[in-house]
């Protein structure tokens, strides 16, 4: 091991470190005091500059506040003779000398990727492991041991990463940029331009990896990213619980957390889908089948229609509303924006007869009142109505599936059967997969107004006046002390900084667009999900990670080339990632058979580590006897942890009889938190569990979890269950086990 020497003089660096974090808090808390000091007074642009700076040093103070916990982590000596210190964030001194090299920096690249056979010129990379501000353990990767002298130890290999993988697991995810490795920097920093697929098995880090990539997205292209912003997609609601701490531990904050269910603004997703409805919801066909939908309320009517303005007879005739179609149509606009065209067409042939009725001269201003008078009478607006219908997505959408009239005219190339499985009565709750549908209809309808696009295209042409006017207010203040630049300022300047706004405007407006997509578990998503995704990001830039043999969805990604190349072709391009770093082999190698075995595409993996005991199988007489026992070993696990978390997971049908296990189990025990507030023992079914791992997980039947009854996915939500444990896993089951699981047993 390293020196207590080595440790005084390192933790001497990270004292001057903390100082000057410090300084900068204090810096920038003391200006964002004063501002605030201004009070609202002024004219309204002294109160909009003072709200830029209050933003801006807000953010600041945020920013500084988050890299508090291992603020520096690295260490690079050179043969040069010189060293370099990485760290969560640049930090430099009173002399802009840096001091401390951001972990996203080119100049920190050695650190995750130098070997000994590729050295890039560094002769050690040292690991420096803190606890709170002190130095408590330096850990040595030596690349070149002609420069060891006698009187230094050292330790070399993955003693950080080894340590990081042993640690406790809580209900937050943490990041992992002090153990970086090389196949996943490579992914890390990949162009920001197209779509990158990294295709990784369980434990390989695919969450992780595709969170550093967003938060390096957001350092490397920073002015081009933050006015957009960059949205992550994840799984479930459990999964951005999990993930939420990790983008601001890395210092940033204005990324917005998704799920598919949460995309469409406004709509509540609560239902769920058969696998057959699934599959037919989020298939491709499902474009023609919206777009005929849309222009079945676009209709002739089958005879003339006759009404009565002020006593003259008009007549609405089927070759006018023909026509008057066929022009409202031309403009290629939505449907309810169309629908103006139409009904402006209409009542213009409308009044021509009122006019022509008269026999006399009619002056203009007279020909505009008998347009509003047309308009205004009922049983025109009703026949108009008729012939152009005005809708919204979610009418739409629930006419096709509670009408079986609308489904037969808007999808004759589907089966009985397929048209019976989107059959749902009246008030029914909404599914996700119709929310790609509800997204699709929108865009066809036009329900959302265009007030954010003008506003984006209006703080286009302000941005350069906004610079100008940053840089004098920087000069004339003096208030930039290499805190802020012109740059950051106008940003706040404009009508819609995006950091303030990007997350309240893609909650309340569709149509926003982002600079980037991260996808995670991307394997579910169907061929409409990717359609309302790419909707969200026209320049097709995109991180997509999951893993195929994973897909427990009916409409989900068997093959990453065959659903994703039609979506981005040429643009599409792809990494793996090759190392199981949660897994035991144990675990790992049994959880690979049963998936091979039952057909799934399994990735090749290395595992990282072994750990004793890590698979156990418990096998009891009756199938009611698994609850309890279930529920007993769980709290056995939890006893004997110092840290981590438990995780008893089972078929969607046995959850709720687990719960109630492990409440009946616990009596008057309260199940014990960790210390991010979450319950260190939780009941989740498979599917819940997805992305998530825990340090030990009890499985319940994993025979049922193979055979859910109405699930396509069973193996795949088997491979997953199986796949969540750091350290161990407890088969309790009554059934035969999965094939393939007992060759792996201990003994």
């Amino acid at each position: 091991m390293t020196t207590s020497t080595s440790v005084t003089q390192e933790q001497a660096v990270v004292d001057v470190l903390y100082r000057r974090l410090d300084e900068l808090r204090a810096t920038a808390r003391d200006r964002l005091a004063a501002v605030r000091r201004g009070g609202p007074s002024g004219s309204p642009q002294n109160r909009s500059e003072r709200d830029a700076f209050a933003t801006l040093y807000e953010d600041r103070v945020a920013q500084l506040d988050a890299v508090e916990d291992r603020l520096c982590f690295g260490r690079l000596d050179f043969e040069d003779g010189t060293a370099r210190y990485v760290g969560r964030t640049g930090l430099t001194d009173v002399e802009h000398t840096s001091i401390l090299t951001d972990w996203r920096a080119p100049a920190a690249e050695a650190f995750y990727r130098a070997t000994a056979a590729r050295p890039e010129g560094v002769w050690r990379r040292r690991n420096i492991v803190t606890q709170g501000r002190t130095v408590t353990h330096l850990d040595d990767d030596v690349l070149d041991l002609s420069r060891v002298t006698d009187d230094e130890e050292h330790v070399a290999g993955d003693g950080a990463l080894l340590a990081a993988l042993a640690r406790g697991r809580t209900g937050r995810m943490g990041d992992i940029v002090a153990t970086i490795q090389a196949e996943q920097d490579v992914i890390i920093r990949s162009d920001l331009a197209g779509a990158l697929v990294v295709q990784g098995g369980p434990g390989t880090g695919k969450t992780a990896v595709a969170l550093h990539r967003a938060a390096y997205l957001l350092y490397a292209h920073r002015r081009r990213l933050e006015h957009a912003g960059v949205l992550v997609v994840g799984p479930s609601k459990e999964f951005l619980r999990y993930i939420d701490q990790v983008l601001p531990s890395l210092g940033e904050t204005g990324v917005v957390n998704a799920t598919m269910a949460t995309l469409y603004p406004r709509i509540v997703v609560v239902g769920h889908d058969s696998p057959l409805a699934a599959r037919v919801k989020g298939s491709r066909r499902m474009v023609d089948v919206i777009k005929r939908a849309v222009r079945a309320r676009e209709r002739v009517p089958a005879a003339p229609v006759h009404v009565r303005i002020d006593g003259q007879r008009l007549t609405i005739r089927p070759g006018d509303v023909a026509d008057a179609i066929s022009r409202a149509r031309r403009t290629h606009k939505p449907h309810n924006e169309a629908r103006a065209t139409f009904v402006a067409d209409m009542l213009s042939r409308l009044t021509a007869q009122y006019v022509a009725s008269l026999d006399a001269e009619i002056a203009p201003e007279d020909r505009a009142g008998i347009t509003e008078d047309i308009r205004s009478d009922r049983d025109v607006r009703v026949a108009l109505n008729l012939a152009w219908f005005p809708l919204s997505p979610q009418r739409l959408v629930a006419d096709l599936f509670t009408k079986p009239h609308r489904l037969a005219e808007a999808a004759p190339e589907l089966s009985e059967a397929e048209r019976a499985a989107l059959a749902r009565e009246q008030g029914e709750e909404w599914t996700v997969g119709d929310v790609p549908l509800l997204d699709e209809a929108a865009e066809l309808l036009g329900e959302d107004d265009h007030v954010g696009r003008d506003e984006e295209r209006l703080a286009a042409l302000q941005r350069e006046e906004a610079l100008r006017y940053a840089r004098e207010t920087l000069t004339a203040s003096g208030a930039g002390g290499g805190l802020v630049d012109a740059e950051m300022l106008a940003g706040r300047f404009e009508a819609t900084p995006v950091r303030a706004t990007a997350a309240e405007s893609a909650a309340g407006d569709r149509t926003w667009t982002y600079g980037h997509i991260v996808v995670d578990e991307a394997q579910e998503l169907s061929e409409m999900d990717w359609r309302a995704l790419v909707r969200r990001c026209p320049t097709r830039s995109f991180t997509i990670v999951g893993d195929v043999a994973q897909s427990s969805s009916a409409a989900g990604t068997r093959s990453w080339d065959e659903r994703l190349r039609p979506v981005f072709g040429p643009q599409l391009r792809h990494a793996e990632l090759t190392v199981n770093y949660r897994n035991p082999a144990r675990v790992a190698g049994a959880a690979d058979d049963t998936a091979r075995l039952a057909g799934l595409p399994v990735t090749t993996l290395e595992s990282a580590r072994e750990v004793e005991h890590s698979l156990v199988p418990l096998a009891v007489a009756d199938t009611d006897e698994v609850p309890e026992v279930a529920a007993r070993r769980a709290w056995d696990e939890l006893d004997g942890l110092e840290d981590g978390s438990v995780a008893v997971l089972s078929a969607p049908g046995s959850a709720e009889r687990l719960r109630a296990a492990v409440r009946a189990v616990t009596g008057a025990r309260e199940i014990p938190r960790d210390s991010t507030g979450a319950p260190r023992l939780v009941v989740l079914t498979a599917e819940q569990a997805k992305g998530l791992e825990f340090d030990v997980v009890v499985l319940a039947e994993p025979s049922d979890v193979a055979g859910s009854a109405g699930r396509d996915g069973g193996a795949a939500d088997l491979y997953v269950a199986m796949t969540r444990p750091t350290r161990r896993l407890v088969l309790v089951g009554a059934r035969p086990w999965p094939t393939g699981v007992e060759p792996w047993f201990e003994g």
